[in-house]
């Protein structure tokens, strides 16, 4: 059972309007009405994502090559095969997400390993600049690997989404894939949008001033890059979200049309001590200023999201 501390903390989505969530179609009455009741973390008995999974870049318009490193190497900084010295990191992070499995129903232990796919390069804009999630989203997740692999899509900064910035700084969902060996099924895929330009304050706090709500300082984002820094903070809660409740059958709480899960389910919570319009006592790097609260490869700082513990129902942290 939710405590009134963490109740509060879902309510605070609505201040903040960090949509964090899977669903595209959520809007700020369900979720009110929905944070007044206290809700169950629930699995509901489908799979979750196991075995050696690739995850493939699809990069659809301007990037500049500094901006896909900070988020190639936060991909590479998931696996704990080759993870960083300095602590808390990315691995630590993400190697909380095994619990979910341990509480799972399978009959046999299974395992996740994550590792970076290839990346696709889309700068001409081939679908326009105006985009649907429900049908070019998917089209360009396509054209990643369609087995054993999470297709990412990353729009720059001047594309247009339907429901971005209104609803949503990101999504996830499964799509059917080519027929490969005779056989039809669903991959994953995730779309995480650059707000820079956009809503910055709906979707890259804590390092730009909310839209509403107390008007604090903002960060120093960990790379200098307020857009492409909160787009980690998306794709982390989304990674998160796909790998535990990739077909919508999985671990997550709410309804199945507007889920909350493993990261979705904690907003705005980064560190130990956060509170509507406050992070959390997050680590400050010394030179630069920054707020981060995880260690990647090559250097890179990042700020992660709290990911929900399903075993103490309580937000956890890394520092």
């Amino acid at each position: 059972m939710a405590s009134s501390a963490f109740k509060q903390l879902l309510s605070f989505v609505l201040v903040l309007g960090l949509v964090h969530f899977c669903s595209a179609g959520r809007s700020l009455a369900e979720t009110s009405d929905q944070t007044q009741q206290p809700i169950l973390f629930q699995y509901h008995n489908g799979p979750l994502l196991t075995g050696k999974i690739s995850i493939n870049l699809i990069w659809y318009g301007k990037f500049k090559p500094s901006q896909r490193a900070i988020v190639s190497d936060f991909i590479t900084s998931l696996s704990t095969s080759s993870p960083s010295t300095n602590q808390p990191s990315v691995a630590t992070w993400w190697k909380s997400i095994e619990k979910y499995y341990h509480l799972s129903n399978a009959k046999k232990t299974s395992s996740l390993s994550l590792s970076l796919g290839n990346e696709i390069l889309d700068e001409s804009y081939s679908l326009g600049k105006s985009l649907s999630v429900g049908k070019h989203i998917k089209q360009l997740a396509a054209k990643g690997g369609q087995s054993n692999a999470i297709n990412v899509v990353l729009t720059s900064s001047d594309v247009l989404i339907d429901g971005f910035c209104s609803s949503k700084c990101g999504t996830h969902g499964s799509s059917k894939s080519s027929f490969i060996r005779g056989k039809s099924s669903k991959f994953a895929y995730i779309w995480v949008g650059n707000s820079e330009t956009q809503c910055p304050g709906q979707c890259a706090w804590p390092f730009h001033q909310p839209i509403y709500g107390p008007q604090t300082t903002p960060l120093v984002a960990p790379n200098n890059d307020v857009g492409v820094d909160g787009m980690i903070i998306n794709l982390a809660s989304l990674l998160a979200g796909t790998v535990t409740n990739p077909f919508g059958n999985g671990f997550y709480q709410g309804p199945k049309e507007a889920p909350l899960e493993a990261a979705s389910a904690c907003p705005g919570v980064y560190a130990k001590g956060a509170y509507p319009g406050y992070a959390g006592d997050l680590l400050v790097d010394a030179t630069t200023g920054a707020s981060y609260n995880a260690n990647g490869l090559n250097g890179k700082k990042y700020l992660l999201p709290a990911l929900f513990d399903p075993s103490t129902s309580t937000c956890s942290t890394l520092v």
